[in-house]
């Protein structure tokens, strides 16, 4: 199980989408990926939990971040292989942590806390709470937006992560996003 969160070693440049629920991270991601003729790595937690919902009317519980990060670090180590300069994450291991550390009372398995931690990513795009809130079967806490935006900030300070804050309308967080990659890619 140890190796099962464990990002496969590569020279691409990998940046993450990283915040709150509902701040323009999928449409971002996507947004990207077209824009460099690449490939993003979805969310693994929105279809595991939509199927759990639809299955068995039942939301997020502590003991499905685990497999919810095995998921993840499986997708996009898959779809790693599959780029050969950059590849947009729509999350990663750390914000698995940040939900559950504020869902679950401060409690992060200890090898999610681990991979979370170790797991590295050239540049994280921190996406502010300035966009209109959707409501969906798994989004819970509108009226947290900005609480939750600060557990990411932190995080991100925390553990000395290299980002970008992202706010304003889709075109300008685009265009935001555009400069700093193009920067990572000339270096």
């Amino acid at each position: 199980m140890e190796n099962t969160l464990k990002q496969e070693p590569s020279d691409i440049i990998k940046v993450v989408l990283f915040g709150p629920e509902s701040t323009g991270k999928t449409t971002l991601s996507d947004q990207l990926a077209r824009h460099y003729n690449s490939v993003w790595v979805p969310e693994y937690a929105r279809r595991y939990l939509q199927n759990k919902w639809n299955n068995k009317r039942k939301t997020c519980e502590s003991s499905d971040l685990v497999p919810i990060a095995k998921g993840q670090i499986r997708l996009e180590n898959y779809l790693t292989k599959k780029v050969d300069k950059i590849l947009i994450c729509d999350t990663d291991l750390l914000e698995t942590k940040v939900y559950s550390e504020e869902y679950y009372g401060g409690f992060v398995e200890p090898l999610l806390e681990k991979y979370a931690v170790e797991n590295t990513y050239d540049l994280y795009f921190l996406t502010y709470i300035d966009v209109p809130y959707e409501q969906d079967d798994l989004r819970d806490r509108p009226q947290l937006r900005e609480e939750m935006f600060q557990a990411f900030k932190r995080t991100l300070d925390k553990y000395k992560r290299p980002y970008i804050l992202l706010k304003g309308d889709k075109k300008t967080r685009l265009k935001t996003a555009i400069k700093a990659i193009d920067k990572l890619l000339k270096n």
